[in-house]
């Protein structure tokens, strides 16, 4: 596989983000101020681990998958990336039940899983359109 200067960057981008939302999940925070309880109905830490993996399949994809040149093998690319994700985030709920000044919740990680989900599920659509556009220009 070939490796291009774009991907390169994405791929240090994601080790970045890597750690910053292993920073995010690991850190101790309890000395911040209380924050909103909740965000339009939803609780305030169920949105921030929402947005906190978003962007996570999309960055891998852009750093893995981007050349992929049939839609299985970029729907594969795109489950695996997806995958990884999730277990990153299994990863990370465990790790904080080991801490003691976080705590372990299995919902944390349904909302992780959710947001990685809808993220995945948005880059194979945009991928389908993008791999479309490129046979069309091939022909």
């Amino acid at each position: 596989m070939k490796c291009r200067p774009f991907s390169i960057l994405f791929r240090i981008f994601l080790l970045l983000y890597i750690g910053v939302v292993a920073f995010l999940c690991f850190a101790d925070f309890n000395d911040l101020p209380d924050i909103q309880k909740t965000i339009l109905g939803f609780p305030a830490d169920k949105v921030v681990h929402f947005c906190m993996f978003f962007p996570l399949p999309i960055i891998g994809y852009m750093a893995f998958g981007v050349e992929q040149d049939t839609r299985f093998r970029t729907l594969l690319a795109i489950i695996n990336i997806c995958a990884f994700s999730c277990i990153f985030a299994g990863v990370t709920e465990l790790v904080q039940g080991s801490l003691p000044y976080r705590s372990e919740d299995i919902n944390d990680f349904a909302t992780d899983c959710l947001s990685i989900g809808i993220s995945g599920l948005l880059v194979f659509i945009f991928a389908l359109f993008g791999t479309g556009r490129k046979k069309r220009r091939r022909a």
